[in-house]
């Protein structure tokens, strides 16, 4: 194994003490300090503050000032043009930025690079674009003239305020951007809370978001546990919430920011996503769709497909090859080049994975690969194939968020489409098939907010990203998150 170097910038990051960012400004903090584990080792790189409620309410204040003063009176173009110079500097801090990322997440350096700051940078663009294109509409009213007088209207779209957004841990940068852009896109100012687990790209994004000419206080980062989380959503000035993570917490969020003063929430929750091959798949296109659905960064995407419906009559060889393609990964430190596969990303998650495989054993599944912690340093567990005991098995039904495919056969179309729909989760799920015509036919029939044909886990910009039924409330991308990020005026006029 051949580890890349840590750039001197990324040591001298590592070793500040790090708090929050607010006000254009890192700030330090009197709050208990969090360590911030490399999960390749299991050792402490850094530490950050656990936000007290004195240093929420600073940074929710300062971006309420921002809000009414230098950003809400900007106009799009400038708000635009700050987002696209945000973009080319994450491009150009890219190296730091991706070596940041790996530490603290685990993912593969590759990953970091390609997958989160390049992807990143790309939805900067798309709403940097966006900041552009938020209009209204006219009206012509059917109110009848009394004496002569007409009456026309419009409606304007006005940005709501200051919006929280909670960052979960598996795409710190990612998921980051797409909550705070879509804010500033519309005019909103935005204060994010990472998780405790990944905090450190979003503090060096916010410094580079004032090196982009963004004013302080539009973007603010308070870290900390749940109760920092809670006490962002339930400040008064917090206008809208905006959440990714667990259906349990997201329901939490949800009911905080609506007993709070009704605030605005938008929730992308877990999912357990389904992926069916029809008969006629190739068995060699099956197995890099199964790897490409259910494998990237550990499994540990909230749109990664976790059951995995194949034909009776293709299951043992699509198992085979799939097994095969498992056992092929390089498996080690995700600051290598060479490595495919790495560390879960924290302790807790590492131990509920751990103990999926235990239910596997005990609940009348069969593990056909992996299914074992490794014996090294860190948060390592195989990459694991189980073929389900029945259509009810736990592995089926409950989100592992993990590198654990779980299988089941089926027989016809209409017994896949009653497999896939058998769940509470509607995140995603993929078709995988030749036949064109039947995938089109199908896709209206699968509830999930986004059904990929041929491919899985891919996400553009525009277009619409979120869950129905569990997996979520509201839409990212596209121009749908205008709807959640401003309030819509009428004005009726008589002249």
């Amino acid at each position: 194994m051949n580890p890349v170097q840590l750039l001197p910038q990324v040591q001298d990051f590592l070793n500040r003490n790090h708090g929050h960012f607010i006000d254009g400004a890192p700030t330090l903090s009197q709050g208990q300090r969090i360590p911030v584990v490399n999960p390749t080792t299991a050792e402490t790189i850094a530490t950050v503050a656990n936000a007290t409620e004195s240093d929420v309410a600073a940074a929710v204040n300062s971006s309420r000032r921002a809000f009414e003063g230098s950003w809400g009176e900007a106009p799009p173009a400038s708000r635009a043009s700050a987002l696209l110079r945000l973009a080319d500097l994450l491009l150009v801090n890219g190296n730091e930025l991706a070596q940041l990322e790996t530490l603290q997440s685990g993912k593969t350096l590759q990953l970091s690079r390609h997958f989160e700051i390049e992807a990143a940078a790309t939805f900067l663009r798309h709403y940097a674009g966006a900041a552009t294109r938020i209009t209204g509409q006219t009206i012509n009213p059917s109110l009848s003239s009394l004496s002569g007088e007409k009456y026309s209207a419009l409606t304007l779209r006005k940005p709501l305020g200051v919006v929280a957004g909670v960052v979960p841990w598996n795409f710190s940068i990612l998921i980051a951007v797409w909550k705070f852009a879509s804010a500033l896109a519309t005019g909103c100012t935005s204060v994010i809370k990472p998780s405790e687990y990944t905090p450190l790209t979003a503090l060096r994004i916010a410094e580079l978001a004032i090196e982009a000419g963004v004013p302080p206080g539009v973007l603010n980062v308070v870290n900390g546990r749940g109760s920092a989380g809670q006490a962002l959503i339930e400040h008064p000035n917090i206008a809208k919430v905006s959440f990714t993570g667990s259906v349990p917490t997201g329901i939490s969020v949800g009911r905080a920011a609506v007993s709070s003063k009704l605030t605005r929430f938008t929730l992308e929750l877990g999912g357990k996503n389904s992926v069916g091959f029809l008969k006629d798949v190739d068995a060699e296109k099956a197995a890099a769709g199964v790897l490409e659905a259910g494998f990237i960064h550990q499994g540990q995407v909230c749109a990664a497909g976790e059951r995995f419906f194949v034909h009776r009559t293709r299951m043992d060889e699509v198992l085979e090859k799939v097994s095969k393609a498992l056992s092929s990964l390089t498996i080690g430190d995700p600051l290598d080049s060479a490595t495919q596969f790495g560390p879960l990303s924290n302790r807790p998650h590492f131990e509920r994975v751990s103990a999926f495989f235990d239910q596997a054993r005990s609940g009348g599944d069969q593990i056909v690969h992996g299914g074992k912690v490794m014996d090294r340093p860190g948060y390592f567990v195989e990459p694991t194939l189980v073929l389900a005991g029945s259509r009810t098995s736990t592995l089926l039904t409950q989100e592992t968020f993990g590198p654990i495919g779980t299988f089941l056969p089926y027989d016809d179309e209409d017994e896949l489409l009653s497999l896939f729909n058998e769940t509470d989760f509607g995140l995603s799920a993929s078709l995988w098939t030749n036949d064109l015509s039947k995938a089109m036919r199908m896709v209206p029939k699968i509830e999930a907010g986004t059904v990929w044909v041929n491919m899985h886990s891919f996400l553009d910009p525009a277009v619409p990203f979120g869950g129905v039924k569990s997996s979520g409330v509201g839409r990212e991308f596209g121009d749908a998150f205008i709807n959640d990020y401003t309030e819509l005026q009428s004005v009726i006029i008589r002249y």
